[in-house]
């Protein structure tokens, strides 16, 4: 029997199969450029103003803080549960900054309040050179526990308001007023676009590779002569500028008010089961996420109402919620530890070379 006859060994038949699916699951070039065209050009136009402030933004607000912790635990393997802690740094200091320095620009107050949150991460980073794993994340909880009450204590913090909260002022980018749902849409996705535009850059990088060898393996890392406290400390500070700025967004552009009950664990746990479903590792993977976080409480409402009617209790439907997440965040790590992400790419890989093979 001639060679040519012969079939494929499985030796080659399977790296081949296997090269096939990895290009086939790259995302196309213009794949980015075409949502951002879709964002910025179509959506503030067509959707309307319970879009625009009950789904749009607190989406884009939510995958931003995904992204925040994603670059320390997705990335780095650092655990965190602290992470609604220092959203509430970079909202409560850039009220403070908008509130006691008027004549600076929103932008810069968004970019200081990250800056203020990113210096209380790298604080609490600091324990991160001794401990790991579940004694990290207890630490973690406890700056989550410990800046939810400063922020409650002190009144400073909220300017002395009766009521303990802040409340966004007159928003303004250059002279031009944004305070209306369109407006706070389009800065909210404008920093969310510019920051994942950096993540993407800073993950692919040499802090990047930094990054994920300390996930892998920190002692290895220390051996080919990385930093590891360096860079987990770098990683937290990051992480937090990220969260903070999120915080403020989710004040200022969603809520308009907040207190320090706005940031509580509840809100971290939000936040992780957005890394969880959507995937760790993954720039995609955060907004997959938090639209998943976002829609499925939609979902299920409308599916309950439209069921069951109006006889329905809304505490129930809550219930649900809880029982669904609790499940997918079970499924997910044991089936499929990088969540929603990974699953889409594979589907896209066998789907673009059906149907020879599906």
């Amino acid at each position: 029997m001639s060679s040519q006859s012969q079939p494929l060994s499985p030796s080659f038949s399977r790296p081949f199969e296997h090269a096939l699916l990895e290009v086939a699951a790259r995302p196309f070039p213009w794949g980015p450029g075409a949502l951002l065209v879709v964002a910025f050009g179509l959506l503030p136009w067509l959707a309307d103003d319970y879009w625009l402030n009950a789904i749009l933004i607190p989406f884009l607000v939510l995958s931003l803080a995904g992204l925040g912790l994603n670059l320390l635990t997705g990335y780095t393997g650092q655990t965190s549960v602290g992470s609604a802690g220092f959203m509430a740094v970079g909202a409560f200091a850039t009220y403070a900054f908008l509130l006691r320095v008027p004549a600076l620009p929103l932008p810069l107050a968004l970019l200081a309040g990250g800056a203020i949150a990113a210096g209380a991460g790298f604080v609490f980073g600091i324990p991160s050179k001794r401990i790991k794993g579940f004694y990290l994340m207890v630490t973690t909880l406890a700056a989550q526990f410990f800046l939810e009450w400063v922020f409650t204590k002190f009144p400073w913090f909220y300017n002395h308001a009766s009521s303990g909260t802040i409340s966004a002022p007159r928003l303004e980018v250059f002279g031009h007023d944004i305070s209306g749902p369109g407006g706070r849409y389009v800065l909210t996705l404008s920093v969310v676009a510019l920051l994942t535009w950096i993540a993407h850059n800073l993950v692919r990088g040499q802090v990047g590779r930094n990054w994920t060898a300390i996930r892998d393996m920190d002692t290895a890392a220390a051996v080919i002569g990385i930093e590891v406290d360096r860079y987990k400390r770098l990683a937290f500070a990051v992480s937090s500028f990220y969260l903070g700025i999120a915080g403020a967004l989710w004040t200022f552009a969603y809520l308009g008010t907040a207190s320090a009950s706005s940031f509580d664990i509840n809100r971290s746990f939000q936040i992780l089961f957005i890394i969880i479903i959507g995937g760790m590792g993954s720039i995609a993977g955060n907004f997959i996420g938090a639209a998943f976080i976002s829609l499925l409480p939609l979902f299920l409402s409308q599916a309950g109402q439209a069921l069951l009617g109006s006889s329905v209790d809304p505490g129930q439907i809550q219930n649900l919620q809880k029982i669904i997440f609790g499940a997918l965040i079970i499924a997910f790590l044991i089936k499929e530890p990088e969540g929603l992400a990974r699953m889409l790419r594979r589907f896209a890989a066998r789907l673009a070379v059906w149907p020879l093979r599906f």
